[in-house]
């Protein structure tokens, strides 16, 4: 897919319609993205005193069957930077896209 590499957009720093450079960031992975997740907060929690006390209501159901396969396509993490504060921010939601490329 093909995408500009200056586009008009609104800028929540100077609060109007600014011209904003696109760049691709590269995806994180799951703890260093979230460092207070669940996976990594567990490991200190299973060291002090939380270690056996019943399962928190978690093991209560039977598992759901689970989609089986990956998906073909990564979400696109854009940042765009405004060229009059030189504040950077997010798009709000990606976008399936195999291959992006910055015209």
């Amino acid at each position: 897919m093909k995408l500009p590499k200056l586009k008009m957009r609104y800028c929540p720093f100077c609060k109007k319609h600014t011209k904003h450079k696109v760049t691709q960031s590269k995806k994180r992975t799951r703890s260093t993205a979230h460092p207070m997740s669940w996976g990594s907060r567990l490991r200190v929690e299973q060291r002090g005193q939380a270690r056996g006390h019943g399962n928190t209501g978690r093991y209560s159901k039977p598992p759901k069957p689970k989609m089986q396969g990956k998906k073909q396509t990564k979400k696109t993490d854009l940042r765009y930077e405004c060229e009059v504060c030189k504040k950077q921010h997010m798009q709000s939601s990606g976008f399936r896209a195999k291959k992006l490329e910055f015209v």
